[in-house]
């Protein structure tokens, strides 16, 4: 259906609606891998889009914990996995706040991505303590 859509001229692929967000952004919060992919083949797709409250499609996938949708976002370039959000939350943060261990770890493997971050936005602390009874650097 989305390649149907896209194949008419007169489709804006990266159009937001009122809320600033677009196809990708919905994308990416709904976990569709497939179309995605396919959103960020077009060009004129900005893959690093904030909506209104400064959300990017990768916030909205860390949030909801798609694992496959965030690390799609990583790969891609021209996103940068540390963008704050209007009330200063990285998706580093978004991510460790809903307990989504995979995508933090995703995220955490980044090198863009700077873990000092989510201490100024959540209740939790870095480096985190360990379950060994160990210090982490």
């Amino acid at each position: 259906m989305v390649k149907i859509l896209l194949e008419r001229e007169e489709v804006n692929p990266d159009k937001p609606n009122n809320y600033g967000q677009t196809p990708l952004t919905h994308a990416a919060e709904s976990g569709h891998e497939g179309v995605v992919k396919i959103l960020l083949e077009r060009e004129e797709v900005n893959p690093d889009k904030p909506d209104n409250s400064g959300k990017t499609p990768l916030s909205h996938a860390a949030c909801d914990g798609h694992e496959g949708v965030v690390k799609i976002l990583l790969e891609r370039e021209g996103v940068n996995p540390d963008k704050p959000d209007q009330d200063g939350e990285t998706p580093l943060s978004i991510a460790t706040e809903n307990g989504h261990e995979r995508v933090v770890a995703l995220l955490l493997s980044h090198k863009a991505v700077i873990p000092s971050t989510i201490q100024s936005t959540t209740s939790w602390k870095w480096p985190p303590p360990s379950p060994f009874g160990v210090r982490l650097p």
